[in-house]
């Protein structure tokens, strides 16, 4: 057996993010469109004398401070519950170079989530197959079965349940991170609040959306980018009006906030534009940092 393992798992913006009314059980059914993009964290997974499972963060310096650790940190509690399904005795360390933003939106803990998973079961030669891995990552949050597969895929029921969706050609992603991220939990509260007394539908994807995909056309595509949690976001963020406003401005095809913020994803119509609207956003002085990433790209792979 190898003593360590490494993967790289990629992140993940939403093109469009439906969200139902609240549920009695304090949920909502969603139905969204995921896109993998070429951010990514490398997870290593190492067999530890320890007996426990552990993680650490590099680089140190960067977002370390907000990095959760124990069983707040979501690739803790995906070895815990391998290491309990697959009766595995040994401890791990689960080390994460870190790219992706924390709390921003792109499902960067999920991402980690999803890799040790996969790297747990490399590790011990446990020969899942992926709906396998799916399911024990479903209990771990919606958005970690999709990040093992990566592409382009629809998500349903609290987004877990993942259905590949025909998409044609590469795009061009900018993306405008937060020096600060924004709590799920209090984003979709926000949403409660402001949607309050509203007859709500249940949540649906866009057929412009999907036909935009299936052609490949970058522009419809653009138009049919659509996010009900953006208003919430905006609401607890209002900074990220403006940097919308801006992208928008600068000629990007389409811009929406990225799941449940901060990061705001702007669609170029090609690699040169990408490049012109990172220099756009960053020297209008409303974002800190900004990348530009294309898309699809495939989920977590073992390096």
């Amino acid at each position: 057996m190898s003593e360590r393992v490494v993967v790289r798992v990629p992140g993940k913006i939403n093109l469009q993010l439906s969200v139902g009314p609240l549920q009695s059980d304090g949920y909502h059914e969603v139905a969204t469109v995921f896109q993998s993009l070429s951010i990514f964290d490398e997870v290593t997974v190492a067999v530890a004398d320890s007996g426990k499972t552990d993680v650490t963060v590099k680089p140190e310096g960067k977002s370390s401070d907000f990095f959760p650790l124990g069983n707040e940190n979501i690739a803790v509690r995906a070895a815990e519950l391998m290491r309990k399904r697959f009766d595995i005795g040994d401890g791990l360390l689960i080390t994460i170079k870190k790219e992706l933003p924390i709390a921003g939106g792109m499902a960067g803990g999920s991402a980690d989530a999803a890799a040790t998973i996969l790297a747990i079961d490399s590790l011990y030669a446990l020969g899942l197959k992926r709906p396998e891995m799916e399911e024990i990552g479903a209990q771990l949050g919606a958005d970690v079965p999709f990040l093992l597969s990566g592409g382009t895929a629809m998500g349903t029921n609290r987004g877990e349940r993942i259905t590949p969706v025909l998409a044609r050609g590469s795009y061009n992603w900018v993306l405008a991170l937060s020096s600060s991220g924004l709590s799920t939990p209090s984003v979709y509260k926000e949403c409660d609040r402001l949607r309050a007394g509203l007859d709500i539908a249940r949540p649906h994807i866009s057929d412009n959306l999907l036909h935009a995909l299936s052609h490949g056309d970058a522009k419809a595509l653009g138009k049919s980018l659509a996010n009900d949690l953006q208003p919430a976001a905006c609401s607890l963020r209002p900074a990220l009006r403006l940097i919308l406003d801006v992208g928008i401005d600068y000629g990007a095809l389409g811009a929406i906030v990225s799941g449940s913020g901060p990061t705001v994803a702007f669609l170029a119509e090609n690699e040169e534009h990408a490049l012109d609207l990172v220099v756009a956003l960053t020297s209008s002085g409303v974002v800190g940092n900004v990348l530009r990433a294309s898309g699809p790209v495939p989920g977590a792979r073992v390096i």
